[in-house]
């Protein structure tokens, strides 16, 4: 990771163009103070970004580069990915929508790997519009795990709540047959990695809920919490790591528990996100965890039902900005000080360390 002195590049996928994708981002920047805190390079096409900008009555300007490296700090930097103008229909979902969004992908994910911008920031695509010969992933993790290597976690993050998932994008059907004590293991070391390496905890501790109702109750309701979930626990617990659980589901948000706990852990798409976007939604973060480079996205999707009416809130999409700057100060951070131990035990001496929750 580069020790960079000027303002961190945010590099911005534009997501589906007949989604709020494009309406967000350029609101989110649309307040110029943004620019005192990074370097926005959107990865789209002049053209582009001047239709959304007409389109929704926005008076801003922008700089239109031809590669990432070009940009210039205290601009609105758009990078040429196309030439072409392509048929925005806001609202629909069509192929067009969806290929365009893989383009934009595409080249920001390039353009992270070649270390021309320092963090990733994708705006919402539709899963079923991006499928194609060149893209056949279920959503933006599974590729970004295949692009930037590593093991990921999808991680929904707060300030004060934090939840990965076991599985993500996987039929509801499906979710219990996949729960390994492999996948247990490499989920919750991700977890307490990315808790050190990108938030600053020093002793994370994490949650796990349940597979089934009342995680089972003993086997009563399905066997795979005591036969899969609790001798996994048992042995990370066993290695060293703070794991707890498993915790049943319907109970352990109704009160204030799981704000004890740095992060948690949920087996299932919904198990998690339903509680995670009751809570937060508009201020939560998509980040994926346990990535070479760094990745957010707002905690909402395309939004097709109000595109291209101004309607656009733009503050998750601020906060996925945000938290990825943070992240990326937090990641240097931690390698900086595990590169010198002698820079470490000075900073612990004068209060400086890392925060332990």
């Amino acid at each position: 990771m580069q020790d960079r002195e000027d303002k961190i590049k945010v590099g911005i996928s534009i997501g589906d163009l007949n989604g709020i994708g494009g309406e967000v981002i350029l609101k989110s920047f649309e307040d110029t103070r943004m620019l005192d805190f990074c370097t926005p390079v959107i990865f789209a096409s002049t053209k582009t970004i001047s239709f959304q900008k007409s389109h929704l009555g926005m008076e801003m300007n922008f700089h239109g580069i031809q590669d990432a490296s070009d940009a210039i700090d205290g601009k609105i930097n758009v990078v040429n990915v196309w030439k072409d103008s392509p048929d925005i229909h806001f609202g629909k979902a069509t192929e067009t929508g969806g290929s365009y969004a893989i383009q934009s992908l595409k080249a920001a994910v390039k353009a992270l790997q070649e270390e021309k911008v320092d963090i990733l920031v994708t705006a919402p695509i539709n899963k079923k519009t991006v499928q194609s010969e060149n893209f056949s992933f279920p959503g933006h993790t599974d590729y970004l795990a295949k692009e930037l290597g590593g093991k990921s976690l999808m991680f929904m993050v707060t300030d004060t709540l934090k939840i990965g998932l076991l599985t993500d994008h996987v039929p509801v059907k499906d979710a219990p047959s996949l729960i390994s004590p492999e996948l247990i293991n490499d989920k919750v070391k991700a977890m307490d990695d990315s808790l050190k390496r990108d938030f600053g905890v020093r002793k994370p501790r994490i949650a796990v809920l349940g597979i089934n109702p009342h995680s089972g109750d003993d086997g009563v309701i399905g066997k795979e919490d005591e036969e899969v979930l609790k001798p996994s626990l048992k042995k990370l617990n066993d290695s060293g790591y703070l794991v707890y659980g498993p915790y049943a589901a319907d109970t352990f948000f109704a009160s204030d528990n799981y704000l004890s706990f740095d992060g948690i852990l949920a087996c299932y798409h919904d198990q998690g996100l339903i509680p995670f976007k009751t809570l937060s939604f508009g201020k939560g973060v998509n980040f994926t965890a346990g990535l070479s480079r760094i990745r957010t996205s707002p905690d909402h999707g395309t939004a097709f039902e109000i595109a291209g009416q101004g309607k656009a809130d733009p503050s998750s999409f601020k906060e996925a900005i945000f938290t990825g700057i943070q992240i990326y100060r937090h990641r240097s951070e931690f390698e900086e000080l595990h590169k010198n131990p002698l820079k470490k035990q000075k900073l612990r001496r004068s209060g400086k360390g890392a925060k332990e929750s």
